[in-house]
């Protein structure tokens, strides 16, 4: 597998999933561009990626997301691939005081600035006849947990959002596919505000959640990306592909 005289776009690539994502399309030639709010974490991943451009923005704000699709063409002169990975996952009844505040939130990042990011890229990967790959969440097909309403709703929206632009985009030879990992060892545990003294509970609970009885590492779900963003994968689009350790099953 090879993405040689390709160029991938990641977002969220300052840690996690979207870093071994965009490690491993370097180490397969193609070039890359980063995005993330954390600058120094991006400069350090930058340095697993050769030459990568670095872009430091929030993907929230849409002139943010402007100079994103705007800097990698005019580095790279086209965008042969689009990696949505930037997501948030936060927690609050639909009870609580602060419900809509953390809903839309939620969706802002999880789905408002995929589908504009999206907007922005698809002139250019009809171009190249590219392809996306929407990083979503077991959370689409299932319910995680009290309090996780906007998380939940945000992955499930993203899915069918992915079929749909899936429909419209592939009369213009752009595939469009989505993966939904089950638990996986990123720092989304400390960005959600669990104390580190109880971090290595929360992944046994993960752990104990799975039919495999293990956690998967980001490097798991960013092979299975690559492979989605490959030729090999020519016929595949519109489809969802779940990397959950048999969580849906357990």
């Amino acid at each position: 597998m090879s993405f040689l005289n390709k160029v991938a776009l990641v977002t969220g690539a300052s840690s996690g999933i979207g870093a071994a994502i965009a490690t491993k399309f370097a180490e397969k030639g193609a070039q890359v561009a980063i995005v993330g709010r954390n600058k120094q974490k991006l400069e350090n991943i930058a340095k697993q990626c050769g030459n990568p451009l670095v872009v430091a923005a929030d993907v929230t704000k849409d002139e943010d997301a402007k100079r994103i699709i705007s800097e990698t063409v005019k580095q790279f002169g086209k965008l042969d691939i689009l990696i949505n990975n930037a997501g948030i996952g936060e927690r609050a009844s639909i009870l609580s005081k602060n419900a809509m505040e953390t809903f839309d939130k939620v969706m802002t990042t999880n789905l408002r600035s995929v589908v504009y990011l999206t907007n922005l890229a698809a002139p250019h990967l009809v171009k190249t006849k590219g392809n996306i790959v929407n990083i979503s969440s077991v959370a689409a097909l299932r319910t995680v947990g009290r309090g996780y309403f906007s998380y939940c709703t945000s992955k499930a929206a993203l899915d069918h959002f992915s079929r749909s632009i899936a429909q419209e985009l592939a009369e213009s030879g752009v595939r469009v596919n989505i993966v939904n990992p089950g638990p996986v060892r990123t720092d989304i545990i400390q960005n959600m505000g669990v104390p580190r003294d109880m971090e290595e509970a929360v992944y046994k609970q993960m752990q104990n959640s799975t039919a495999l009885n293990r956690v998967s590492v980001p490097e798991e779900i960013a092979d299975l990306v690559l492979f989605l963003a490959s030729d090999e994968a020519r016929a595949i689009t519109g489809s969802s592909f779940v990397s959950d350790n048999g969580t849906m099953v357990k």
